[in-house]
């Protein structure tokens, strides 16, 4: 448990330090400032599309320290060394995961306060969207490490990463602007299923990935 620990301090710290913890929330708010200009001034509209925009940002913000949280650590080889001592690969996957969420969900559910003021999202709505971004930003972390372990030594990988992670979040995006949206929680339940689904699958098929690069 202390490794465990141990790992996701020293990610959380790396991206603190790279400015990775900032570069998320910073574009999540560009957009959230961007998109009034873009759409016009009208408040009405502005409130019934400003939520689906934001889960669009929530997910791009999620992808772009992707291609940091895997190869990094591959190419000093740390990985190796971690594997060496007997720490699986699925508990670095984990750690990662858990690092990655908390280095950009939590301050994106924070940064979602004032981008809703700029969309002139209602109070209900912010709430909707809290809790969607809640349960839905684990599945979008698990999903950006699992793309980053399947895509490690490839040429292009920003290129690839995007590719490969956008269509595999069409679900929790689905969901989760549809939650906004529905009178009742079954959007918030399917959103849930799909992103403890990728929670669940991600630690074993980014530890096969990364042994599978290893070999």
């Amino acid at each position: 448990m202390m490794v465990f620990i141990r790992l996701i301090i020293r990610d959380l710290s790396r991206a603190l330090a790279s400015g990775g913890m900032a570069m998320p929330i910073v574009f999540f708010l560009l957009v959230a400032t961007l998109y009034p200009f873009a759409v016009g001034p009208d408040a009405q509209l502005l409130a019934r599309s400003g939520g689906g925009m934001l889960w669009v940002a929530a997910l791009l913000a999620a992808l772009l320290p992707a291609d940091r949280l895997i190869a990094p650590d591959a190419d000093s080889g740390v990985l190796d060394q971690l594997a060496v001592r007997g720490i699986s690969d699925e508990i670095v996957v984990t750690a990662k995961m858990v690092a990655h969420w908390i280095g950009f969900a939590l301050p994106l559910m924070l940064a979602a306060i004032p981008a809703s003021a700029l969309l002139n999202l209602e109070s209900t709505l912010l709430s909707k969207l809290e809790i969607g971004l809640l349960l839905g930003t684990p599945g979008l972390a698990a999903l950006g490490v699992l793309v980053a372990s399947l895509t490690d030594g490839l040429k292009g990988t920003s290129a690839l990463t995007g590719l490969l992670m956008l269509p595999l979040a069409i679900p929790i995006l689905i969901f989760g602007a549809g939650s906004l949206a529905a009178t009742d929680n079954g959007a918030l339940k399917l959103l849930t299923a799909a992103s403890l689904l990728l929670v669940a699958l991600t630690p074993f098929a980014g530890g096969a990935a990364i042994r599978a690069g290893r070999e």
